[in-house]
């Protein structure tokens, strides 16, 4: 059974999570609205920065910092580093970045890295790992902190694991001091278990119509 299907042709949906990749609206625009935006991003870039992020997925978030990264005009590379437990294929993360050509050049570059199998890829103005497996089991024994995090994986009721109180704990322990986080859910239970691990959380408009998002910075 293949991992994902396409809707329309156009929009990935996972079949094991019977969930979208990104919002059929505008998935980089989501992006930005939602985890730039949400983060204080661009304004807070400054050389060294960091960001971690629950869920590569089809490797767009990656992509629109970097690119915002890039026009910001900082020295050095973005460090980001994501979990991932059902990584895509190349072809299949090359099929659902083509609908945004002005990340053409940035989208063929991780593309044909990620092709090599690896997790580590050093780009012009990137410093990308992801890590596979079980955010549960490796963002515990990850010795990293993020400056911001992008919390992204499927809906909380479709995808509950990726969002229990105790990898948001993790989450906080893996923040620096004045770290946020940002993300598309505003369920209950999530934003609870964000304050208990120490973030103090806001409700923001969402995007494209939906009425909630949630963003939060380290106690």
């Amino acid at each position: 059974m293949p991992s994902l299907i396409w809707r329309d042709d156009a929009l990935p949906v996972s079949v094991r999570f019977d969930d979208p990749y990104f919002s059929i609206a505008n998935g980089l625009a989501e992006t930005r609205h939602v985890f730039l935006a949400g983060n204080g991003l661009p304004d807070r870039f400054q050389a060294g920065f960091r960001v971690a992020e629950l869920g590569f997925g089809t490797g767009l978030n990656a992509l629109a910092a970097w690119q915002a990264w890039d026009a910001s005009g900082q020295n050095g590379p973005l460090s980001f580093t994501s979990f991932e437990m059902y990584p895509l294929t190349a072809d299949e993360m090359s099929r659902a970045l083509s609908h945004w050509p002005e990340l053409s050049d940035k989208a063929g570059a991780l593309c044909a890295a990620w092709a090599t199998g690896g997790e580590r890829f050093q780009l012009p103005g990137l410093d990308l790992h992801v890590i596979r497996g079980d955010a549960n089991q490796t963002l515990a024994s990850w010795s990293g902190r993020a400056d911001a995090w992008f919390l992204d994986g499927f809906s909380p009721a479709k995808n509950p694991e990726l969002w229990s109180a105790d990898l948001m704990a993790e989450v906080a322990r893996h923040t620096a001091n004045g770290g946020t986080f940002a993300t598309y859910t505003a369920a209950g239970h999530v934003r609870r278990s964000l304050e208990a691990a120490g973030f103090d959380v806001t409700r923001l408009p969402g995007f494209a119509g939906k009425r909630h998002m949630s963003s939060g910075i380290l106690r």
